[in-house]
């Protein structure tokens, strides 16, 4: 199928336009044009696919923006090509030779479990629950050997800055970043007048793509700067004369997160980081109960106590008939979350993370922020609700404890499962 799709690129991304390769990661600053760039680059690659069926997507962080701001792209550059479908209700356009491309948000990422993609753009990826990419979408492009592209700005360090170092020693990836004082696609002042408007930490990450420069709004960030900087990221291991308490945040429908925390003196060592979601209380407790360690206080949420309607008991109930001791719980009554959140910034001076073990919440860590408020233009005095809300709740939980004050005898291990 021959067609000319109305777009001229930008020579600052003919360079994602003949990379070839099939992976992808573009860090640019606003309005560079970095969604028109992939939106055009999906079209095409509909219109030349020969592949029976092909499927090509566009994931934005959550379906309000896919719809806001990409669809109205893909409905202007696809407008004169003959033959082409609008389905407005899924956010998709079927073309002639069978190919669709769709839009979709990762707020809502399961919607896409089943399918397959020939190829994907992942937008403002930093934004979004890594497991999307992990276990979605990755495995939805093994059998047709599908592309991905990842773009944004930077937002702090996370799971898109991860890719972003990962991508510059591997030969596999293409790798680009447009900062604002390169490119030219912005006017010397109106850059100047952004500068003045803006802190510089907002201006290095919103413009010359600092990855450093924290998260606006992050509650946490200077802080666990500050624990990298002075080396307690790194490698904590398993003490095994010390015993290991457990920091608990409970989902309903949504991720359950539990840090793993060995206390030594006035240290806080975080060993581990388990977050999973779909599965049931007992799952959690079989994990606990894989790994060889002497366990302390099982540190939970006040909602731990409520019954649920279906069974008539309590989560707390179904731990404890799984083998978890009773008096082995610490219930947090429950607390603002200022409070919490307080608590733990007096708490992270004294922590040290397992870089590799606690990655997850470590970046959950670093993304909890407050929620913005647009119609004041101002943030919120409550945290946004989004994938680092689990582990930071976790974490507050653990803060919130008196595990760190309790001193009792050394626990025994449960002797069919390993709990106490």
């Amino acid at each position: 199928m021959r067609c000319v799709i109305p777009y001229a690129p930008r020579r600052q991304f003919m360079p994602l336009h003949e990379s070839g390769k099939r992976w992808s990661i573009t860090v640019a600053h606003r309005r560079a044009g970095k969604t028109v760039a992939e939106i055009n680059k999906l079209i095409r690659a509909a219109l030349e696919c020969t592949k029976p069926d092909p499927r090509f997507a566009y994931a934005a962080p959550t379906y309000s923006q896919a719809k806001d701001v990409v669809w109205t792209y893909l409905l202007q550059f696809t407008a004169p090509i003959p033959g082409r479908q609008v389905h407005e209700t899924e956010l998709r356009v079927d073309f002639q030779n069978g190919s669709r491309v769709r839009l979709y948000g990762l707020d809502n990422y399961d919607r896409m479990r089943g399918g397959y993609f020939d190829g994907i753009v992942l937008d403002e990826y930093g934004d979004s629950d890594p497991r999307a990419w992990q276990e979605v979408i990755r495995p939805a492009l093994s059998d047709r050997r599908g592309w991905a592209d990842f773009i944004g700005t930077p937002k702090g360090r996370n799971h898109f800055s991860d890719l972003w170092d990962r991508a510059q020693t591997d030969d596999a990836w293409f790798a680009m970043m447009l900062k604002a004082s390169e490119t030219g696609l912005l006017p010397e002042d109106e850059l100047a007048d952004a500068a003045k408007a803006m802190t510089p930490e907002q201006y290095a990450a919103e413009y010359e793509c600092s990855f450093s420069a924290g998260l606006l709004g992050a509650y946490y960030g200077q802080a666990m700067e500050v624990a990298e900087t002075d080396k307690r990221i790194a490698s904590v291991p398993w003490e095994p004369t010390l015993p290991v308490h457990t920091a608990w945040d409970l989902g309903v429908g949504d991720a359950t997160a539990i840090w793993f925390v060995q206390l030594a003196g006035r240290d806080v060592r975080l060993i581990d980081y388990l977050e999973n979601s779909g599965v049931g209380i007992d799952w959690y407790v079989r994990e606990l109960g894989k790994r060889p360690w002497t366990w302390g206080k099982h540190i939970l949420p006040h909602d731990i106590e409520v019954r649920e309607l279906g069974t008539g008991k309590s989560r707390l109930e179904v731990m404890v008939s799984l083998g978890v001791y009773r008096d082995k719980m610490q219930v947090i009554p429950q607390q603002s979350v200022e409070d919490g959140i307080n608590a733990v910034r007096m708490m992270l001076p004294l922590c040290w993370f397992d870089r590799s073990k606690c990655e997850r919440g470590i970046h959950a860590l670093q993304n909890y922020c407050a929620a913005w408020d647009d119609k004041r233009k101002v943030f919120s005095n409550h945290p946004l609700h989004n994938w680092a809300s689990h582990g930071a709740d976790a974490f507050r939980y653990l803060a919130l404890s008196n595990v760190r004050n309790s001193a009792g005898p050394k626990p025994l291990k449960y002797p069919s499962l390993g709990i106490v």
